[in-house]
């Protein structure tokens, strides 16, 4: 009697056959290997390491520049001319290049976890290289047009870096499985000491980082100074349009203990608050208007400055995406808000007793008050009755004609100097960005009773690092979210940090240790091995030429019956039988007529 007689028995291999045919777009059971990597694949692995590296440092780096996404999208308007949140697309296509990169790499660590040969697919070379070229371009271009922001890297690991290094001592600690691995089965004495230094000079390095980790929140409670007041930066325009009385009253309702204004004078000599140079970006006047759309804000008369709609734009652009989350009265009130006079917020100071920091835009030479706008704005000052101890001032201008005429202001410059001269100069304070100051020099500026105010602070992250750090006061776009922080997000004490730290060490160690060992006994049995056992899904390394006749035995059938043997399927035909051959079967011939392989 003739019959079917399976040849091979295959156990399902779902994972290993989506392992090698997402990387390699190898599906098939005889298109996978045990070889070893060539050569070109190795170097696609170290290019596929590289980009990972540089894509998880530009999403970090994005990630953290959260708090400046405002003064990124200032700087594209600039350029381009008109208003757009450039910042959450460059944000999505960072995010998703380095999940894609990471992904890939997961999986090349997955080949050599399990012996696999690494072949990556010719897209995803093209999609790698994609990725490897956009984000070289995008750190050029930030290195050249925004420099300065890369400071933001070293300020956030003041806040992240004793939580990124356990992070990095567990990661490095699960790297322990794939490196031991590697370590019993290679039987080359150079790659395994090649491999075991490198790995252990990885995990000494982190195991000593805290040895020059700094964080000004790693400190005793008792030490922490009093919380920074927060002045809001025309208001608060994330919920409400920017320097427009609405916005002002909002900032006094959050708690905000001061407002940061910027002031020209109109052509008839009325000082009212603009941060732009044009009305542009901020008011309707290309409809009123269309023809002085780009004049200078200074070169209107306060009857057409009036007749300008300020509020229309926050929905129309809604530059921080919070307009839709007003309420229908909020929205009603804001739609309808116009230009903002000095005077009118002066006297909400004055009734909530809220700190004024003045910022003056000098109009164009051929204005008629060109040479007398400080003059006006300090009378104007001086007549709405607020207490002159509220109020800052930031022009370096003719400040020797304000100290006669206003003695009593909080003399402030926004360049940075030693305290000493600072004292001469008659200044009591600083106004700097975040980035310009370290903690030991606003102590210094501390002892010497000089105040710090930084700008722009929106992220709780940030404002807490610089609360630990001592800062005075900060300006904010988003005092309605400062003013809920009552604490530092994080602090402890350098005896609490350091107890961590050798903690996750000693229990990093004693897992390292355990993975060797566990590796060492279960792989080591594996370097020898019976020629006739075919076990494609072992990791043991064979000859090419071994590998091919073991391959044979599973696609053919004898050839001496003349009976070819069906075609391995892909992996959905991992559970069945892969080929079958016709011959007489006797009782004897049954025994053993599967043949299974680990």
């Amino acid at each position: 009697m003739v019959k079917h007689q399976p040849l091979q028995y295959y156990e399902p291999q779902l994972c290993l056959s989506c392992l090698t045919g997402i990387y390699g777009c190898r599906w098939k059971r005889y298109q996978r290997s045990h070889d070893s990597t060539t050569k070109w694949e190795r170097f696609w692995f170290l290019i596929l390491c590289i980009t990972f590296f540089l894509t998880l440092v530009w999403f970090y780096f994005w990630w953290e520049v959260h708090n400046d996404y405002n003064e990124f999208n200032w700087y594209m308007y600039n350029n381009k001319g008109y208003w757009n949140d450039w910042s959450v697309p460059v944000l999505v296509l960072a995010s998703a290049g380095f999940i894609y990169v990471a992904f890939l790499l997961i999986l090349a660590l997955c080949h050599i976890a399990v012996g696999q040969q690494m072949n990556l697919h010719w897209l995803h070379k093209v999609g790698l290289t994609v990725v490897l070229v956009a984000i070289s371009v995008a750190m050029i271009s930030v290195n050249q047009l925004w420099n300065e922001e890369w400071d933001i890297i070293h300020i956030s690991f003041q806040a992240t870096a004793p939580f990124l290094h356990i992070g990095a001592v567990a990661a490095a600690t699960m790297l322990a499985w794939l490196i031991a691995g590697q370590f019993a089965r290679s039987e080359k004495v150079v790659f395994q000491m090649f491999l075991i230094f490198t790995y252990l000079g990885l995990l000494i390095a982190l195991y000593l980082l805290p040895l020059i980790i700094y964080s000004p929140c790693i400190m005793k409670r008792e030490d922490l100074s009093r919380r920074p007041a927060i002045i809001g930066n025309r208001g608060v325009p994330m919920l409400a349009p920017e320097n427009t009385l609405m916005s002002f009253q909002k900032a006094a309702e959050r708690r905000a203990d001061g407002f940061n204004i910027n002031v020209t004078i109109s052509y008839d000599g009325v000082p009212f608050l603009i941060h732009d140079t044009t009305l542009r970006r901020t008011t309707d006047v290309e409809e009123l208007f269309p023809k002085r759309a780009l004049d200078n804000a200074a070169m209107f008369n306060w009857t057409s400055l009036e007749m300008l709609n300020a509020g229309r734009w926050f929905f129309q652009e809604d530059p921080f995406w919070t307009a839709q989350a007003l309420s229908a009265k909020d929205n009603d009130e804001a739609s309808k808000q116009s230009l903002c006079k000095l005077v009118d917020v002066l006297r909400l100071a004055t009734q909530r007793n809220k700190t004024v920091m003045v910022n003056l835009w000098q109009p164009p030479r051929e204005h008629p008050f060109y040479s007398s706008w400080i003059n006006i704005t300090l009378e104007t000052i001086l007549e709405s009755g607020i207490s002159q101890e509220l109020v800052i001032w930031l022009p370096e201008e003719d400040r020797w004609l304000v100290r006669q005429m206003a003695p009593g202001f909080q003399q402030m410059i926004s360049t940075k100097q030693n305290a000493t001269t600072l004292r001469a100069q008659g200044i009591s304070g600083l106004n700097l960005r975040y980035n310009k100051v370290n903690a030991r020099e606003m102590r210094e500026y501390a002892l010497e009773n000089i105040s710090t105010n930084l700008y722009l602070v929106n992220e709780p992250w940030l404002f807490s690092v610089l609360w630990c750090a001592g800062v005075r006061s900060v300006t904010s776009d988003s005092c309605q979210v400062l003013s809920e922080v009552r604490t530092p997000t994080w602090i402890m004490s350098p005896q609490e940090y350091y107890m961590i730290w050798i903690t996750s060490d000693i229990i990093s160690i004693t897992i390292v240790v355990g993975i060797f060992i566990l590796q060492k006994w279960r792989l080591g049995s594996m370097r020898t091995y019976n020629p006739e056992q075919i076990m494609l899904s072992a990791a043991v390394r064979r000859s090419s030429k071994d590998v091919n006749i073991m391959k044979e035995k599973l696609i053919f059938a004898e050839i001496n019956n003349g009976m070819a043997s069906s075609e391995d399927g892909s992996f959905c035909s991992d559970s069945g039988f892969d080929g079958f051959t016709h011959e007489t079967v006797s009782p004897l011939a049954q025994r053993g007529a599967k043949m299974r392989i680990n």
